[in-house]
């Protein structure tokens, strides 16, 4: 199904000017001054496809028409081009990670949370890619690629405890004197 803000790729075969990438507007038609008069927010591709040869029939009559769904999915979070996407039906959720430059330096792939309609899930890209790879996108999904502790043992235990050390040594070895 179709929502606001996802997109239909409409190819009308030798009509450039009725072809192109046209998101779905808040009154559930499409935008372009031809399809606007089409309703398609929460039909199935097969109704639409149905409704746009319709329409399209009264322009040419051997119409060759090909429709393609782009949903509304937001990839956030560790990833180099955080950004609202309109992507193919089928796009896993990596492919969608990938599509947004992939994960930062501190992106971690083993916990991405992915939010739907219907609940939440956190996915392991990583190892257990595997696992989630029949899972593909659904329109309106966020997907948030977590963040890896900025804890370093070395950095905020043992300098700064070395460092410590060295001053009650110095402060020692001077009140000694």
């Amino acid at each position: 199904m179709l929502r606001v803000g996802d997109a239909l790729r409409i190819t009308v075969w030798h009509q450039p000017e009725l072809s192109g990438e046209f998101v779905i507007a808040a009154d559930s038609s499409l935008t372009h001054p031809v399809y606007q008069s089409v309703k398609v927010a929460g039909a199935p591709l097969s109704v639409v496809k149905e409704r746009l040869r319709r329409l399209l029939v009264t322009y040419e009559e051997n119409l060759q028409l090909v429709i393609e769904p782009l949903f509304s999915v937001t990839v956030a979070g560790e990833v180099r081009q955080p950004n609202l996407y309109r992507l193919r039906q089928g796009t896993t959720f990596a492919q969608a990670v990938a599509l947004a430059g992939g994960p930062t330096e501190l992106g971690r792939l083993d916990k991405v949370r992915v939010i739907r309609r219907d609940g939440a899930m956190v996915a392991n890209l990583g190892s257990g890619y595997s696992r989630y790879e029949a899972l593909t996108i659904a329109s309106g999904d966020q997907i948030l690629v977590a963040r890896r502790s900025n804890f370093n043992v070395l950095r905020d235990v043992i300098y700064p405890l070395a460092t410590l050390t060295t001053a009650v040594v110095a402060v020692l070895a001077y009140s000694r004197q």
